[in-house]
């Protein structure tokens, strides 16, 4: 059988190898380059073979193309190439071509070899290439070939501030897009950029405009950032402390579970640092709460994520309750000019309908700015590979993400350019497997001082598998490791020793780990006992980490994934899925909080609630996507909408809830309180409206273990061991309350934790010791 893989470059106008058309100066970025798998997937033999080949031609190529600084630019490798004839077939052909680099700096050097074959490993060895030096690039702000005068000054910022961006003398071509607006005005902004354009300085601008108009001392200023990942929280709240701190504000991360400490920390923070449910639930506090009222600048991270169905719908209320509070405070206040206005600024990555968000942000006296910036404006040029595998039907998942491993050391090949590349897995246990599969297949060789370095490393390691595997060039890097490993192992890849990085797509979130190449090895993962896959927010995430601005002017990111789902995700990372609300399927929940709130008194005052929402911008453009018929003019769907809200309010109502007074206006009851109060799911709600107070512990614990709040908790194939000997063992303590069978769900999991953890019975395993602290955070909410 034939393997072909189709490879492109910005520098590829060479004729096109058979059979595969393509425009000759399509522009780097928007390259798809698709590659279809032979059908059997499932044969060792034949991988190893396609390995060998692979791993042959690519040692020709590089003896031929003289070693120097060549890279090649294949347009079609087939695997019978590996004969010198077929080389100079292919070289006459004009398959293989020169392209030209910046110079090179002899520190880091990798050099892959087949390990299939001796003979050729010996012979060959493929120069993996090192990084160029920062200060040899043309052009530090990544903006090689455009002209540098309509890039904008770090020295355009006033002296006291300009420390915040001391790491550059340029703003890169985004930045100094938005620079006008930001700084100059206090316009809501929204800014739909690739990700990788620098928008956290787009953010810092913002801060800056407040500081530059905001008198001294700074007393009463809030800027909230939100971001839909605590991670990402967590990399901020590092980064702004030591950028803010010196110039006198102080930052708060608030993402945790706590609830009084933050209110009184808050109270003392200038720079508020949350995520969208951290920032709810705070909220929803708010008539105690003066802060909110004190927040000037309302910076949302990744707003894109408003389309996500489980978490959307909180960041579009969390946004609507700010643009609500603050129009009570001007209808409340005397004079409407004393309330300091709320300024947002977004940032989304590539969507058709950036400016359905603008609309949204917008206030009544000034529509927000929409800026779009193009995906070749990226500063470090993204290259998107998509590939299709063929899966049979009576293939699982698990089977299918086995199989992939086998074909990692031929994309690392193929597309790494001898730069580090981090590849992203589901699991956990899939990270460890991946890696091992990865250092039998493929052997980096590595410069002495590396070796040197990466020996260092291994001997501080406390986990034996991951010391061996990383003499090979090799690591692997997840939440249930060591802190410590971890922080060895980042440090290796950051410091480019270390050629490929295997990690799970959470834990990458938080931890900024740049590379060359980013690999995602199947789309789907593992999450709460079934496969589903990623959202489009985690595929931006990980494909975000693709370019290294230090020392790249290009990157690629490969999607592995099923040959039936391949045109899903080219759709995806053209940024052509239109945004639309979720707030629907959440309306439930969030108008019983913001009844509790007061923000919504009444029927009328709902509907104003409503209009204040993305989902009420997006109803009136799009209505059969939330269920209405498609003739229906204006008026028609706000009844509509009036309908829904009136439906929920009866759901309500039902379950006591809400009161209705004689003048019709609602009122919040006690239970309805703390439903919101404590952030309980509606469903939670209803289940607990079934206890009829004589229950057992037993049938209490069975019953909380099956709320929908602990959805988040996963349940590990690793892990069933440690749980069934919890569960029964004739030679151990055992929980109370053992269940028939064996330990298969994750409400089973929950249960088992919650009795060992009452029962004062130590768990020696570290993942689980971390899910039952999640578990109780949550459960003492719903408790």
């Amino acid at each position: 059988k034939l393997f072909h893989f189709f490879l492109s470059s910005d520098q590829d106008k060479s004729k096109t190898g058979a059979g595969v058309s393509r425009q000759p100066d399509a522009s780097f970025s928007q390259n798809k380059i698709l590659s279809n798998f032979p059908e059997s997937g499932d044969d060792e033999s034949v991988h190893s073979t396609f390995r060998k080949s692979l791993f042959k031609t690519s040692g020709y190529m590089h003896k031929n193309t003289e070693f120097e600084d060549s890279s090649v630019d294949v347009k079609e490798i087939d695997t019978f190439l590996n004969t010198s004839e077929n080389m100079k077939e292919a070289r006459k052909e004009g398959l293989w071509k020169d392209s030209h680099y910046a110079p090179i700096t002899k520190d880091s050097d990798f050099t892959l070899h087949s390990v299939n074959d001796g003979n050729i490993a010996s012979k060959t060895g493929i120069k993996m290439k090192p990084f160029s030096n920062a200060s040899e690039i043309l052009d530090i702000t990544g903006t090689t070939g455009r002209k540098l005068e309509i890039l904008r000054a770090v020295t355009e910022i006033p002296t006291p501030f300009r420390s915040i961006f001391k790491e550059f003398p340029y703003f890169n071509y985004a930045q100094s897009k938005a620079l006008d607006d930001l700084l100059y005005t206090d316009r809501n902004f929204v800014i739909c950029a690739p990700t990788g354009s620098g928008k956290t300085v787009m953010f810092e601008l913002a801060i800056t405009r407040l500081l530059m108009e905001a008198p001294l001392p700074w007393l009463n200023i809030k800027v909230v950032y939100m971001a839909p990942i605590k991670a990402l929280c967590s990399q901020r709240f590092e980064d702004w402390k030591e950028k803010f701190g010196p110039i006198g504000l102080s930052c708060k991360e608030l993402t945790g579970d706590t609830v009084m400490d933050d209110l009184f920390e808050i109270h003392h923070a200038d720079v508020i640092i949350t995520t969208p449910e951290k920032w709810d639930s705070m909220t929803r506090r708010w008539r105690d709460n003066s802060i909110v009222q004190l927040v000037r600048l309302f910076l949302i991270d990744e707003v894109h994520v408003v389309k996500d169905e489980s978490r959307g719908a909180t960041l579009e209320v969390v946004v609507s309750r700010m643009k609500t509070v603050q129009s009570s405070l001007w209808r409340l206040s005397e004079n409407p000019n004393t309330v300091p206005p709320l300024r947002f600024v977004a940032v989304s990555a590539t969507i058709p309908n950036a400016e359905d968000i603008a609309e949204w942000l917008s206030n009544s006296t000034m529509p927000a700015v929409c800026l779009k910036i193009e995906e070749d404006q990226r500063p470090v040029k993204l290259r998107k590979v998509v590939l299709g595998f063929p899966c049979s039907d009576n293939q699982t998942e698990f089977k299918f993400d086995l199989t992939l491993n086998y074909k990692i050391a031929g994309i690392i090949q193929t597309y790494s350019e001898q730069k580090p590349a981090l590849v992203f897995c589901a699991t956990r246990k899939g990270v460890q497997q991946a890696a091992s599969v990865l250092a039998k297949d493929a052997k980096f060789l590595l410069s002495v001082e590396q070796k040197q370095r990466l020996q260092m490393s291994a001997n501080s390691l406390k986990d034996s598998k991951l010391r061996d595997l990383l003499m090979y060039g090799v690591a692997y890097h997840h939440a249930g490791m060591e802190v410590s490993d971890r922080k060895i192992i980042e440090g290796a890849f950051a410091a480019g020793d270390l050629p490929v990085l295997f990690t799970t797509s959470t834990l990458a979130m938080g931890v900024n780990l740049p590379a060359h190449l980013v690999v995602i090895k199947s789309t789907m993962h593992y999450v709460g006992g079934v496969f589903q896959e990623y959202s489009e927010t985690d595929i931006l995430q990980m494909i975000g980490r693709a370019g290294r601005p230090q020392f790249d002017t290009t990157a690629t990111a490969v999607i592995m994934t099923r040959w039936s789902t391949r045109e899903k995700y080219i759709q995806m990372l053209n940024g052509a899925d239109i945004i639309e609300s979720s707030l629907h399927r959440h309306l439930v929940e969030h108008l019983n909080a913001e009844i509790v709130l007061h923000t919504v008194t009444d029927v009328s005052v709902a509907l104003e609630w409503i209009r204040s929402t993305f989902l009420y911008i997006r109803a009136l453009k799009n209505p059969t996507q939330y269920g209405f018929s498609p003739g229906l003019d204006k008026i028609g769907i706000e009844a509509k909408l009036q309908e829904l809200c009136l439906k929920n309010l009866n759901d309500l109502s039902s379950f006591d809830l809400i009161r209705m007074d004689e003048a019709n206006n609602f009122k919040p009851t006690e239970t309805g309180r703390l439903m919101a109060w404590y952030y309980i799911a509606f469903d939670t709600v209803k289940q607990f409206f079934t206890i009829k107070g004589t229950e057992t512990i037993h049938e209490l614990i069975t019953m909380i273990s099956s709320c929908s709040e602990f959805v988040d908790i996963k349940l590990r194939t690793n892990e069933k061991k440690v749980l069934n000997t919890l569960n029964k063992d004739k030679d151990k303590i055992t929980i109370r309350f053992p269940m028939e069978g064996k330990i298969k769900t994750r409400e089973m999991k929950i249960n088992c934790l919650i009795q060992a953890q009452l029962g004062c019975i130590p768990i020696q395993d570290f993942t689980l010791t971390q899910d039952t602290g999640r578990i109780f955070r949550s459960g003492l909410r719903l408790t």
